[in-house]
């Protein structure tokens, strides 16, 4: 049973992944196929966190276990010395999504402490986990095109 508090918290946080789970504009937008990939991989997770948050909304605690580290290995796209538009768009594109992931990390670290449930520590902070992951593949995709 969830507290007032704890439902509107989750409510908050079922927001930020609803946004991140239809917004297909990254995809739509980025220029190398690598990146539009990696974006598509990114927005499948944020639904299944979405999915998620609706399940603890409706009283269900799912079993996420625990988030597996993921080895990302980006094929470069951009060379070092290239400094064309489409480089320099996918680099506002990563830094963008840098920041949202960032922000939605955050906002999951601060609110895992206002529920009671161990349980439910353990999903939210579990989806942390997830998405400094999205944040850390996103820097590893600008590290291997020489953007960051």
């Amino acid at each position: 049973i969830l507290t007032e508090q704890e439902t509107m918290l989750l409510n908050d946080l079922k927001q930020q992944e609803e946004l991140a789970a239809t917004n297909k504009l990254l995809q739509q937008e980025a220029k190398d196929p690598e990146l539009k990939q990696l974006f598509e991989v990114i927005q499948k997770e944020e639904a299944e966190h979405y999915d998620t948050i609706s399940s603890l909304l409706s009283g269900d605690t799912p079993d996420v276990g625990i988030a597996a580290p993921k080895n990302y290995q980006p094929k470069a796209a951009y060379h070092a010395s290239s400094e064309n538009a489409d480089k320099k768009h996918d680099a506002l594109l990563c830094s963008d999504s840098i920041s949202s992931e960032k922000y939605v990390s955050s906002a999951y670290n601060n609110d895992l402490f206002s529920f009671a449930s161990p349980k439910v520590r353990q999903i939210l902070n579990h989806i942390q986990t997830e998405e400094q992951q999205h944040a850390e593949m996103i820097y590893r995709y600008k590290t291997a095109n020489q953007m960051a």
